[in-house]
């Protein structure tokens, strides 16, 4: 089974030309399979979820998703052996195209990969994600998470004090805009903190390598798909 997307949309092709030949996988989100991937989803996450962005409008794609996320959880063992082969492919393909590689395992779910092991077999190997799982992005921003592996915390509406606390233990956080401004005034935080707090803001969707980007800045996402008619305010 071709467990992994490559360079199928302009956000990994435009990753090539800084020498990054992306591989992504996208299982079916929350509980779309019958199984949660997605244990942090707020209302509007799940409502404007990517899901349904591009291609993901597509019938075919929905059920490819459905049945690799099944896959996953009812074959755990068979799944992680198979995507080790995809993984060797990938790189086998980066090599030849002289470029590094690089992996997105929750490109539509939110799953700890950390606790399978599969970042130690490829240690040469950037993974990366976004979540929505506070816990996860504590332990990125302590260094508790495997060398090669970068986590981007995700904003919803509901968890501007898990925003916070990944802010403040060094894990960039990820907000859905409208449209994506160069600077974002966030604060006051607290009750007893008056001072609002100017964060720069970088177009995350100029490539998907999140791993690239400087410490202590808001990446910006302009709203896709069914994102485009939120009203819960996970979008701003």
């Amino acid at each position: 089974m071709s467990l992994l997307t490559i360079a199928n949309d302009a956000k990994t092709v435009k990753g090539q030309k800084r020498g990054y030949l992306t591989g992504i996988l996208y299982l079916a989100p929350h509980k779309v399979s019958g199984y949660n991937l997605c244990a942090g989803a707020s209302a509007g996450c799940i409502k404007s979820c990517l899901y349904t962005a591009g291609r993901g409008k597509m019938s075919g794609v929905q059920q490819a998703r459905i049945r690799k996320a099944k896959y996953f959880m009812e074959h755990r063992d068979l799944f992680m052996h198979e995507l080790e082969i995809n993984i060797n492919k990938l790189k086998a393909k980066a090599e030849r195209e002289n470029m590094k590689v690089a992996v997105r395992l929750n490109g539509t779910s939110d799953f700890p990969w950390e606790t399978t092991g599969i970042m130690d077999k490829f240690p040469n190997v950037k993974f990366y994600d976004y979540t929505k799982i506070p816990k996860r992005a504590y332990q990125y921003g302590r260094g508790n998470m495997p060398h090669n592996y970068y986590l981007t915390f995700s904003r919803s509406e509901s968890n501007m004090k898990d925003c916070w606390m990944a802010m403040e233990h060094g894990c960039n956080v990820s907000f859905v805009f409208k449209d994506v401004p160069k600077h974002y005034i966030w604060g006051p935080r607290t009750a007893w903190d008056h001072v609002p707090i100017q964060y720069e803001v970088i177009d995350g969707d100029q490539d998907d390598l999140r791993f690239l980007d400087p410490k202590g800045v808001i990446v910006g996402l302009k709203a896709k798909g069914d994102a485009r008619k939120d009203t819960s305010g996970f979008v701003l």
